[in-house]
């Protein structure tokens, strides 16, 4: 039988059990945790004089029979071992559950005593393996050292040790997890840890955390769908054109996108669009802009708008792959209803015939999304305060549909003050050039009337619009001057209004 358990002789042991050979063998192996030896170094307080070796299946604790009681009595050999199991809860060295203490490698021991049978240890369960070195010295205390970088295995778990641990109190643990990075998800919604795999996906297309907040309060069982389903569905999106970049507010607007086969939706709307003679490197803008339309129906909803904008607005079929480029929320919209209220609101308002209103949606579809009190009236009225008559207003209108989208405040009144205080023009200029009012202020109109009073080149009186309408090449070309000279003087003045921009706000 092999040999490596250690610990102190005393003389006295034998004689004090003659005739019961057992219970010396009890009091060696009792309380003892199958596997080698482990010495308990904090209680010694003397050297190891001499050393019995023992079987090592065994694995008996080292006996004290210097031992007192908690109240101070001398300990007898049996009153040793009760005191023992007295205070089986307050060990502060063995741990049961330390998978150290189990060794797979031990084999139980089987001896006789009196005729019975006994036997030195528990089956210990398979698959609970330690590894342990003892390293004993003469003259000095047995210590346990445990083998850094090992690998434990208890419980199907990998468990490491660490180099520095010498008879810790603590159990050995399992690593901890990393820090769940969609915490600030589950402070605000009931998170399941199934969708990590597609929120892991989706934040490789750049969205974040709060995204996923707003998707979950949209359409929660957008989350649910696999993250194969999305994959497939998304990359179906940017292979017909959408942009990486445009997947995010996609997203955002209509998360129930990602519920949408490919085979019996996405494809299927595409075909819809290319139908209307949308070229393939427009489609993934339409798609951008208006997300929802894979919410309607082909047949009985996005077909039948494009019949009512043909047949009762009148748009020439060959304009409706240009409307719908323009505006794709045209697809989406109760057109029939936006259609007649505008149709009839600019009749009565600027006495517009229908055809004047059909030019008006043919070049600015968008004219139909826009709010009638809020939008639409509040620029015809300014457009009056300027001494326009309703004729001159909707011959702009006409021209220049656009004019309804642009700001007052920052756009229209601006230009305005402009027109009439520095290029000393009268506002009915504006029925012949009414492109003057879609163009910027700062990057065209004010840069090229003083580059050209700069030159002493500008014309007295009235300053012709007809000059801010050419390219910037055109424009040089037509007065004589250098594109690069001009360009260097409208950076310029930018910078300078910039500056005193700067200093206002300071």
């Amino acid at each position: 039988m092999a040999v490596s358990s250690l610990y102190q002789f005393n003389p006295s042991l034998s004689s004090k059990f003659p005739s019961k050979p057992h219970l010396l063998l009890r009091a060696l192996s009792g309380r003892s945790q199958v596997g080698e030896m482990i010495v308990d170094i904090r209680r010694r307080r003397s050297r190891m004089d001499r050393i019995v070796v023992l079987s090592s299946h065994s694995n008996a604790k080292v006996l004290k029979f210097n031992r007192k009681s908690r109240y101070g009595q001398t300990l007898s050999h049996s009153d040793e071992e009760e005191e023992e199991e007295e205070e089986d809860d307050d060990d502060d060295y063995f741990d049961k559950n330390d998978p150290l203490l189990d060794d797979e490698f031990a084999e139980p021991a089987d001896y006789e005593v009196d005729g019975k049978r006994f036997n030195s240890r528990k089956k210990i369960n398979d698959g609970e393996s330690v590894q342990r070195q003892l390293v004993v010295r003469s003259g000095r205390s047995i210590q346990e050292k445990r083998i850094a970088g090992n690998v434990y295995l208890s419980k199907n778990k990998r468990m490491e040790a660490d180099s520095s641990y010498m008879g810790s109190k603590e159990k050995l643990k399992p690593k901890v997890s990393s820090k769940n990075k969609y915490e600030l998800v589950s402070e605000e919604i009931e998170l399941n840890k199934r969708w990590f795999p597609l929120f892991d996906y989706l934040t490789t297309l750049g969205l974040k955390e709060s995204d996923f907040i707003q998707m979950y309060e949209r359409h929660m069982p957008c989350l649910q769908v696999s993250v194969c389903s999305a994959q497939e569905r998304l990359e179906y999106l940017l292979s017909v054109g959408v942009k990486q970049s445009d997947i995010r507010r996609i997203l955002l607007r209509q998360p129930q996108i990602l519920e949408y086969t490919v085979e019996n939706n996405l494809k299927s709307h595409v075909a819809f669009l290319r139908g209307l003679g949308i070229p393939h490197s427009k489609l993934g803008q339409i798609i951008a802009v208006s997300p929802s339309l894979f919410s309607y129906s082909v047949e009985n909803s996005l077909k039948p708008t494009i019949r009512y904008l043909v047949e009762e607005v009148g748009i020439d079929e060959k304009n409706i792959g240009k409307v719908v480029q323009l505006s794709p929320q045209i697809l989406v919209q109760r057109i029939d209803i936006s259609w007649n209220t505008r149709c009839i609101f600019l009749s009565k308002e600027l006495g517009a015939s229908r055809e004047s209103v059909l030019k008006m949606v043919t070049k600015h579809p968008q004219l139909l999304h826009y709010s009638i009190d809020d939008g639409i009236l509040p620029r015809i009225n300014f457009l009056r305060s300027t001494g326009m008559r309703n004729s001159d207003i909707l011959k702009v209108l006409t021209s220049l549909p656009q004019v309804l989208s642009l700001s007052l405040e920052d756009n229209l009144k601006p230009k305005y003050m402009y027109l009439i205080n520095e290029l000393c023009n009268e506002v009915k200029s504006l029925t012949k050039y009414p492109t003057y009012l879609s163009l910027s202020l700062d990057q065209r109109i004010r840069p090229r009337h003083r580059f050209l009073v700069a030159l002493k080149k500008a014309p007295k009186g009235p300053f012709p619009l007809s000059s801010f309408v050419p390219t910037d090449e055109s424009f040089c070309q037509q007065w004589g001057t250098g594109l690069d000279k001009y360009l260097a003087f409208r950076q310029q003045l930018l910078l300078e209004k910039f500056a005193k921009k700067y200093d206002r706000q300071g």
